[in-house]
């Protein structure tokens, strides 16, 4: 009986890293997703235009997207562990700022801390788990990416929650809480694998063998877009970044300006992250079958549906919910194959700040994303304003095509 508990421990024990650093990719996604939940009450609450709201949106994904290389960079310097502790309590201070009424000004300081705490985490945290699970990349990553996207299926029910109650700042204390907690779980309970033992500089020197400090060594991360096939899916994921960010920022408004009640927009908005579970069956599909090909069959769901979503006018809430959930399965079944395609692609001595730099141009790009929507939409609409995110993801789904077709 002792040894069959000794063993159920130790299989649980081998998912901890997965596990916290999932839970800190769920409080990333649940900070930063109520921000344009709240969207409607800042608009009412603050005076503020469409325009307004996007340009301060897309400076907290501009944060976030600018420490994509910075913490990559650092993971191989100092060790992965370290670095996502150190994120999680930037973002935690940022929810704190959020946390208390505050002048708009202070308010908007504390998202930009947000952006930039939660940009530090995937970026490590694809390395370090395509690390320890080398063998169940796809499956790994497909999971992370699925908790981390429920963060964004509670958080318009909280936000609704919370403003029924008359106080949206409780929301950010209770992220606040969460974050540090998550934070020194990592630091305590991530196992020092021998995998890993490198990253985490447990040789008592983390800058031991390492000369990513050197900036001649940037030229070691540019050298990887020789390569005509990476380059080329770089393009893919910049695409798809730009309309992706530009529809969740904006959906929410986009649904309660067509007609719909804020808590059946929450609801619908709800569904985009509720079906991530995708995630799961498309990372362990790319381990299998390939990934160029499933990444162009997912990108084309998602550019069908944000198609639809320019054209559909005022409808019913199942009719948008009908298309919100396509744009999900498209969107989300898209993440874990970028990870896994990046991971085995990129080598290992510049893995960190390889993907950082990735990771920094498809979110910097993607962060531009909603202040063009606001700007869109309050000159032409929000019809034309989905409307070019639906050709910009199209234009992903053709750039897999070439990848898939293309040499190194």
């Amino acid at each position: 009986m002792r040894t069959r508990v000794s063993g159920r421990f130790s299989r649980v024990a081998d998912y901890d890293t997965l596990l916290l650093t999932a839970g800190l990719w769920f409080l990333a996604k649940f900070l930063r997703y109520a921000l344009p939940a709240l969207f409607p009450t800042f608009r009412t609450q603050f005076g503020v235009s469409n325009a307004f709201l996007g340009t301060v949106f897309t400076a907290t994904m501009l944060g976030y997207s600018l420490m994509q290389f910075p913490s990559g960079v650092l993971a191989d310097r100092f060790g992965a562990v370290r670095v996502i502790a150190a994120g999680a309590a930037v973002a935690a201070g940022g929810a704190l700022v959020l946390g208390v009424a505050a002048p708009l000004a202070v308010l908007v300081g504390g998202m930009l801390l947000v952006g930039v705490g939660t940009g530090i985490h995937k970026t490590v945290s694809i390395r370090l788990l395509s690390r320890v699970y080398p063998t169940r990349t796809g499956r790994a990553l497909g999971l992370f990416d699925t908790l981390g996207a429920f963060g964004g299926v509670a958080a318009p029910a909280a936000v609704v929650l919370v403003t029924d109650a008359g106080n949206w700042h409780a929301l950010f204390l209770a992220g606040a809480v969460t974050g540090v907690a998550l934070g020194g779980g990592v630091l305590a309970y991530v196992p020092r694998r021998s995998s890993d033992a490198e990253d985490d500089g447990e040789d008592g020197d983390p800058a031991s063998g390492d000369d990513s400090a050197n900036p001649l060594a940037f030229r070691r991360y540019l050298d990887l877009f020789r390569s005509r096939r990476f380059t080329v899916f770089v393009g893919v994921t910049v695409c798809f970044s730009f309309a992706y960010n530009g529809v969740v920022a904006f959906l929410p408004l986009y649904l309660t300006d067509h007609g719909l009640s804020e808590s059946a927009a929450s609801l619908v908005y709800s569904a985009l992250f509720a079906v991530s579970l995708v995630q799961v069956v498309t990372g362990d599909l790319s381990d299998r079958i390939g990934r160029l090909p499933l990444a162009v069959a997912v990108l084309a769901v998602a550019a069908g549906a944000l198609g639809a979503l320019s054209l559909a006018g005022t409808a019913s809430a199942v009719v948008f919910g009908g298309i919100v959930v396509a744009l999900g399965v498209g969107s989300h079944g898209f993440r874990p194959i970028r990870g896994a395609y990046l991971a085995a692609t990129i080598p290992d001595d510049v893995a960190g700040g390889g993907l950082g730099l990735v990771r920094t141009l498809l979110m910097g790009v993607g962060a531009l994303a909603p202040a063009v929507v606001g700007v869109v939409s309050d000159t032409t609409g929000f019809a034309a304003a989905f409307g070019l995110l639906a050709v910009v993801m199209s234009c992903a789904a053709l750039l897999a095509v070439l990848t898939a077709l293309i040499g190194t």
